[in-house]
Order: structure tokens, then sequence, then C-alpha cells
């Protein structure tokens, strides 16, 4: 399933120029992404469940007339998918795809504060241990004695990646409706 563009700018911002981030927290953990990918952060609502999408998908919403994905972050890293709690946040981001900027909504727990990680306490993430996909972290910030794992916005809302597990989804959905016809016949 492919989303429409919400504008077809073509320009992608350094990830040397991030220094601001807005850090929010999912599950027992803290998460940054650099300011200059988030357009706007929205309270959880209304979100209209789409048929046949892989289950970090939680559906979509109307943003000012703009159709918008909205994926659940804790089922995209592979954990469970997230209780709706009162501090539940939707963060819209832009993300370059083929045919220009898309915006995605990523559903969190809550969101913290906009902080500013300079480049030198930002660490490589370590080789192991880590509750993510290792392509999915840019680093780790450090903020007063504690670590938030910045994210590699691309790779976790890879919008290439995130249709081609939606036609597997509808591939395996058609192959399982085709056996059960079978099995009546």
């Amino acid at each position: 399933m492919k989303f429409p563009s919400t504008k077809t700018s073509n320009m992608e911002l350094p990830v040397e120029d991030d220094r601001q981030y807005l850090t929010f927290n999912l599950k027992d953990a803290m998460y940054a992404i650099g300011i200059l990918n988030i357009k706007e952060i929205l309270e959880y609502s209304n979100v209209t469940p789409v048929p046949m999408m892989p289950h970090f998908i939680k559906g979509v919403i109307n943003l000012r007339g703009a159709v918008v994905p909205v994926i659940d972050l804790s089922a995209r890293f592979g954990n469970n998918q997230n209780c709706i709690v009162k501090r539940t946040c939707i963060i819209i981001i832009e993300v370059l795809n083929e045919e220009g900027m898309q915006d995605i909504g990523v559903m969190v727990d809550a969101v913290s504060e906009v902080i500013e990680i300079s480049h030198s306490d930002i660490v490589p993430a370590p080789a192991f241990g880590a509750q993510i996909r290792a392509d999915f972290i840019q680093g780790m910030g450090k903020i007063n004695g504690d670590f938030a794992i910045i994210l590699q916005v691309d790779k976790v809302l890879s919008v290439e990646e995130i249709s081609m597990m939606s036609n597997l989804v509808h591939e395996q959905s058609t192959d399982t409706k085709h056996a059960l016809d079978q099995r009546i016949m």
C-alpha cells in the first residue's frame, strides 16, 4: 500500500545539523529524534484501523485533510503493541520517500522535552543488547548521566520497507484465504 506524499520537496537535511532532539518514552526506555524531522505532536485520538496492514501500523488519521499513517513504534521495534494511556501521543514526522516528503505519525507512550545534545555527547550504539534493530539506531545521547537512543528516522520509518511488509501481509492473507477455500471445496 502506498500513501500519498504530502509535499514534493526533495531536500534532505544532513544528520550533522541535528543538535536539538525531541525526547520521548516508549516502554521503559528514552528515545530521541532530531527536531528537524518533526512537524507536530498530537494527543492520541481517532485512529482509523486499516485492514490487512502489518501489525505495527495502527491505522490512519485525518490531519487537516491529509491521510497520515500511524505506526505503533513499540510494535515496529518487535515488542507488544502499545497500550493507550492518558499521555499517549502521536508525533508527526516528515520522511523522504520516492515521491518527496511524506508525513507519518508514530505512537509513543509520552513526549518528554526538547533538549540539546552536543555532538561530543553522542556515542555509537553498543553492538549487543539493543532491543531494536541496530540500523534503527543513530547513536546514544548522554543526558544527565542517562542515555537516550537516538533514532535513525529514515530507517525506522522507511516507506519502502513498510510498503513491502504491507504487500507481504496482503499476500499471506490471500494465500490463507485461498487455502481455506480449497479445504471447504
